[in-house]
């Protein structure tokens, strides 16, 4: 019995156990991981208040923003690369990972002496160098998936997830305990992920011996030339995250931001959900966009049903209990975040379905389409919230998050409709 469970969770026999081994693995180490580390946010909100909470989640939310390019797309083209062509993994992950460490260090360079003149908050100021080093070990962490990943053994990194947000957790209420402060937060932060890059880097450590020994100067053309499209939509869509919390900044107090920060963190831990669903299929939708056209529609057909019947529920319980929701998690002084949350919350609708098209797209070689309609929602919301956020506050950002969603996603869908959505 033990070795059939062990079989099942561990090993690969065939497409659909896979799907369902990998999905249980990253479900896991995301869900696992995450609901430890919220309890960490959710103690750091109460503790620090909306004002200090604010001016961390304004610090987080600018570094991610200024660091938004130092992947460019690599990682899911190493992926697909990789399970289609298994001999060339190591090549395509040591080239990929020089083009990443390069423009980590710019990005990084960038952050630490210019972004600090970018925000209003003095409280974040001393935080963005601190960010700059969680972002760095974070990405380097993450990069080290695309291994896990090709070779369809996410159990890697679902036991790096819960590893690294227990590290958060722990040395995350270690810092308020003894402190109380925003950076004492931050660097608990840090040191976190940095602990999680080493073990990620422990497990894998066969995989990265000698790794730039099989770096190949002529894949970095082929990848870039592939990678440009998906990551500039990549790239946009984190635009359109991050922004929201920056103008706010610009226009509000600390203590707004804090709000919306906690009106923001409960939806993007569901953003989660459909994120590692798509991930655990894109190495069969790869597979099958070459090989089994036919099979690889009726796989994103059940996919996408599958994704719109976990979000509808979501969607109607968070519009109807938002207040205890936001309440329960933060406590009565965050009542300000109760509107903009329930606002936020219908975005389900939208992502959970998005997210597997997205994926889909990809392994079909159609990731140019979402450069045009990503950049027409991402510019549409930075627009929506110089218009919004000055009259209606941060309930005004929520409402244009909605509608810039709404409206880039249906024109992917629509353009994508006759290449990937069976009818």
């Amino acid at each position: 019995m033990l070795n059939k469970i062990k079989g099942l969770i561990l090993e690969n026999k065939n497409p659909g156990q896979t799907v369902a081994k990998n999905t249980f693995w990253l479900f896991s180490g995301q869900i696992f991981g995450r609901l430890i580390r919220v309890t960490v946010v959710i103690y750091a909100a109460r503790i620090l208040g909306p004002a200090s909470w604010g001016a961390f989640s304004y610090a987080m939310g600018l570094a991610a923003f200024m660091l938004i390019f130092s992947d460019i797309g690599v990682s899911a083209i190493v992926t697909k690369e990789a399970s289609r062509n298994p001999n060339l993994g190591k090549k395509y992950f040591s080239t990929a990972l020089a083009i990443k460490l390069v423009l980590l260090v710019a990005g990084m360079t960038l952050l630490i002496f210019a972004a600090p003149y970018l925000t209003k908050i003095p409280e974040a100021k001393p935080l963005i160098p601190i960010i700059a080093f969680v972002l760095l070990f974070d990405s380097l962490r993450n990069f080290g998936f695309t291994i896990s990943r090709s070779q369809e053994k996410m159990q890697i990194e679902g036991l790096n997830e819960i590893a690294t947000n227990f590290f958060i957790s722990i040395l995350g209420f270690a810092a308020l305990f003894l402190y109380q402060t925003s950076k004492a937060l931050t660097v608990s932060y840090a040191v976190a992920v940095t602990l999680g890059f080493l073990l990620i880097a422990l497990q894998l450590k066969n995989y990265f011996k000698d790794i730039f020994n099989y770096f190949d100067k002529t894949l970095l053309w082929p990848l870039l030339k592939t990678a440009w499209p998906f990551a500039l939509a990549s790239s946009l869509g984190a635009i359109m995250i991050n922004t929201d919390m920056i103008i706010i900044g610009w226009f509000q107090n600390a203590a707004e931001v804090g709000f919306y920060s906690a009106a923001q963190r409960p939806v993007q831990l569901l953003y989660v959900l459909p994120a590692l669903f798509a991930v655990s299929l894109f190495p069969n939708l790869s597979r099958m966009a070459k090989e089994n056209k036919e099979g690889f529609k009726i796989f994103l057909k059940n996919a996408l049903k599958i994704s719109v019947a976990a979000a509808l529920p979501i969607a109607i319980i968070g519009i109807l209990f938002g207040d205890i929701i936001i309440n329960l998690l933060f406590g009565k002084e965050y009542q300000n975040a109760v509107l903009p949350f329930q606002i936020l919350i219908t975005t389900v609708l939208i992502i959970f379905p998005s997210a597997i098209i997205t994926n889909a797209s990809l392994a079909a070689d159609q990731q140019k389409n979402f450069i045009v309609f990503s950049a027409l929602g991402a510019f549409g919301n930075i627009i929506l919230d110089l218009v919004l956020i000055p009259n209606y506050g941060i309930a005004g950002c929520a409402i244009a998050t909605v509608f810039t969603q709404l409206i880039a996603n249906s024109f992917i869908w629509w353009k994508l409709e006759k290449i990937i959505i069976p009818r």
